[in-house]
């Protein structure tokens, strides 16, 4: 159990005690009790960013020295928002930009999975994540990557972690846990590369995070058994319920692609207790953080969907800390951590203010603290790594000149959803090359970045966009190049496009491109703030629908899950499309 102390143990005994004088207290406040569940006037003590007292016998009656009073003017006082699981990569945001747009959100702490830059730079990737995320005046965890790549030897990234990784990391000063244990398959049949990161993860004291879509019965109970204690992969409410039945703990997810909780809360608003009950975001775009929120929204919609605004706030701070095994965290009682939120409305979850440590870092969505910008070398490394691509490349040749021939292919179930199925239908070959039949079939092309000379060509129905091309270094979670097209010189266009910008999103239409979102660090995150980066996103998105992904909500990261071999149930990888329930490749021509 990993404990957050105070620096002056004696002084905060003699606050508690009324001896020493108390940095700040809270008064004329409703302070939301996470242990009993009460909401009650008190008046909270606060001696350097540690509480001290709750005072809820006689709040307002204050007779004790004290440096400042904050009149809370009869607002509801709640502990600092907690981010169970996410990637500050998906935001597209440098650690520190991130901080500066959700701290006046209410988010304080978040328990970050940096195994998209680990994809990509390894343990470097890792260790600038913690580097440069110091000294903020919020608190950024980190959880060691656990599946770099997801599935060993069916796709190739830029690193491979194993145990060797885990114990280079785990002595990082805010390591707290193995990130999300996704090759839920080598854990459940005993995988040596995951049982023995596992076994350094528990010698060193930290949390399993687990990933296991659709896992259920006695794989579930292997899989627990393995170690793994979360999962924030539940898209049903009957599979949510099995895994919380199980002692899962169940994190609610709302991220900008996907959207659980409104399911999810079908079983969860009659659940009768709520104490295993977990919130994160998982992936959220800087336009989201901006315009609807961090945590604080997803709070939003779970009250929306019945769950009470007061296990909602248990559910984001307490719960959400012993989660990660960490103890003075997440309530507002003695001992804990004086990240507080001070707001109007539980069910509106707007903040007015928002203090770290007992100091004032935000108020009204404003950011009050100083963060100054900083910037480090591996911002400037170029990560796209391959030769130059030829219009021959992209073409998929068939094993027959011309006629017909029956293929597999990757079918999207949902203009909304990540999951996919394994298809098959018949198309027309010319030339030794695949013709598409619709407008719905595209080409799809997976190029390894890493220095390998792996390019995968499949086809693919359902990703949305009826003419031009998409392409993508954000691509879970090898973040290799992913492009959806359907004519090759638009493929060329787009990787060219992004090796010269050093990665990013592109768009092209008409071998034009339409919009480009340069990602120049790891391919992956922007070197603009929140409101550049957004503005940027948005551009992007506009060129999107102009492409026909138009039934989308967010088509910005369509692509991104396509090359994700751990989501059902079929994708691709740089060696083609990959079975994800058996791990194995299948061909795009099918066998007679």
């Amino acid at each position: 159990m990993l404990k957050l102390e105070p620096k002056d143990l004696r002084g905060l005994l003699q606050a508690a005690l009324g001896e020493k004088e108390a940095d700040t207290v809270f008064t004329n406040a409703q302070v939301v009790n996470v242990f009993s569940g009460e909401i009650l006037p008190a008046d909270v003590y606060v001696y350097e960013g540690f509480i001290c007292h709750v005072e809820y016998a006689h709040p307002g009656q204050i007779d004790v020295p004290v440096k400042e009073v904050i009149d809370c003017q009869g607002q509801y006082l709640i502990p600092g928002l907690i981010d169970a699981h996410m990637h500050i990569e998906s935001t597209m945001l440098t650690p520190r930009n991130f901080a500066k747009v959700v701290l006046p959100k209410g988010t304080t702490t978040v328990v970050t999975d940096p195994h998209e830059i680990g994809n990509v730079f390894g343990v470097d990737g890792v260790k600038y994540m913690h580097e440069s995320s110091e000294d903020l005046p919020m608190r950024q965890l980190i959880c060691i990557p656990s599946s770099v790549p997801s599935v060993p030897g069916k796709e190739y990234a830029g690193a491979e972690f194993r145990a060797e990784e885990v114990e280079e990391l785990a002595k990082l000063e805010r390591v707290v846990g193995l990130a999300e244990i996704m090759n839920f398959l080598g854990v459940i049949h005993g995988d040596e590369r995951m049982t023995s990161e596992i076994a350094v993860a528990r010698a060193h004291g930290l949390f399993l995070q687990g990933h296991a879509p659709m896992v259920s019965g006695r794989m579930l109970s292997a899989y627990l058994c393995g170690g793994p204690e979360s999962d924030h992969e539940s898209s049903l409410a009957s599979e949510a319920l099995e895994k919380y039945r199980n002692g899962v703990r169940i994190d609610l997810r709302e991220s900008s692609m996907t959207k659980n909780v409104e399911e999810l809360m079908k079983t969860f608003r009659n659940v009768r207790f709520h104490d295993t009950l977990d919130i994160c975001t998982d992936d959220r775009e800087s336009e989201d953080l901006l315009t609807v929120g961090h945590i604080n929204d997803v709070l939003r919609i779970a009250i929306q969907n019945g769950l009470d605004p007061v296990d909602a706030v248990k559910c984001a701070t307490i719960n959400n800390a012993r989660e990660i095994h960490m103890q003075h965290l997440g309530a507002i009682a003695p001992g804990y951590v004086a990240d507080l939120c001070v707001l109007p409305d539980l069910k509106a979850m707007n903040m007015h203010q928002v203090y770290y440590g007992g100091k004032l870092v935000a108020e009204d969505d404003q950011l009050v603290a100083e963060i100054p910008d900083k910037t480090y070398p591996i911002e400037d490394v170029n990560s796209l790594n391959f030769r130059d691509l030829s219009v021959e490349d992209f073409v998929l040749k068939a094993p027959i000149e011309n006629g017909k021939i029956r293929v597999n292919y990757i079918l999207y179930t949902k203009p909304y959803s990540a999951l996919t199925d394994k298809a098959q239908m018949e198309v027309e070959v010319k030339d030794g090359k695949v013709i598409l039949p619709d407008e719905q079939t595209k080409f799809v092309a997976v190029v390894n970045r890493y220095g390998l000379d792996h390019i995968a060509l499949a086809l693919v129905k359902g990703v949305g966009n009826t003419c031009g091309a998409l392409a993508s270094t954000v691509s879970h979670d090898s973040h290799n190049l992913t492009i959806v097209y359907e004519d090759p010189e638009d493929a060329v266009l787009c990787t060219n496009t992004l090796r010269e910008c050093h990665g990013g999103l592109v768009t092209v239409k008409d071998h034009k491109v339409l919009a480009l979102l340069p990602l120049p660090i790891a391919g992956l995150l922007s070197k603009e703030d929140a409101a550049g980066t957004a503005k940027l996103a948005n551009e992007m998105k506009k060129a999107d629908r102009e492409i026909g992904l138009t039934q989308i909500e967010n088509p910005l990261l369509r692509i991104a899950t396509l090359a994700l071999p751990v989501a059902p149930a079929i994708k691709m990888s740089d060696l083609g499309m990959i079975d994800v329930a058996t791990q194995e490749i299948v061909p795009v021509f099918a066998e007679n």
